[in-house]
């Protein structure tokens, strides 16, 4: 998940953050029962730009609207403006039981990429005028101005 999406500004923060949960399965192999719990440990984000970040064990978060912008662990601010394909891996690790049994670890880890995100990135052009659309209503951006 990004936030902002799916555009964003070129220079500004932009958060991402994972949504991983435990899975659980439950299977017949051999006449026997067996349960399965995979479990998220690390983080990989790359950012599409040749910037990657991680594996790291902070999934991230979500912030309120009006934090965006804000500088956090998993952000990332783009250096120049055009389409770029975030994609987010997951790294599991994972415990097995044979019918109703302890679990046992399963060696080695599995990882899961989620699905490209596209994030835009834009520009900003920043402006300082004299007077306001009152004082002046064919200033530029006023409405009503003609183009120039």
């Amino acid at each position: 998940m990004a936030q902002p999406s799916p555009n964003t500004l070129r220079g500004a923060e932009t958060n991402f953050y994972a949504e991983a949960v435990e899975q659980q399965f439950d299977i017949t192999m051999f006449g026997q029962k067996v349960h399965v719990v995979a479990t998220p440990v690390q983080y990989t984000w790359n950012y599409g730009d040749g910037t990657v970040f991680g594996p790291q064990s902070s999934m991230g978060g979500a912030l309120p609207q009006d934090r965006w912008g804000e500088k956090t662990r998993t952000s990332h601010a783009y250096a120049s403006t055009g389409d770029f394909q975030v994609v987010m891996t997951t790294t599991f690790q994972g415990t097995y039981s044979v019918n109703s049994g302890p679990p046992l670890p399963i060696p080695g880890q599995g990882q899961f990429s989620a699905p490209p995100q596209t994030i835009s990135v834009w520009r900003s052009l920043t402006r300082n005028y004299a007077d306001d659309c009152h004082t002046n209503p064919q200033g530029q951006g006023c409405p009503g101005a003609g183009m120039r």
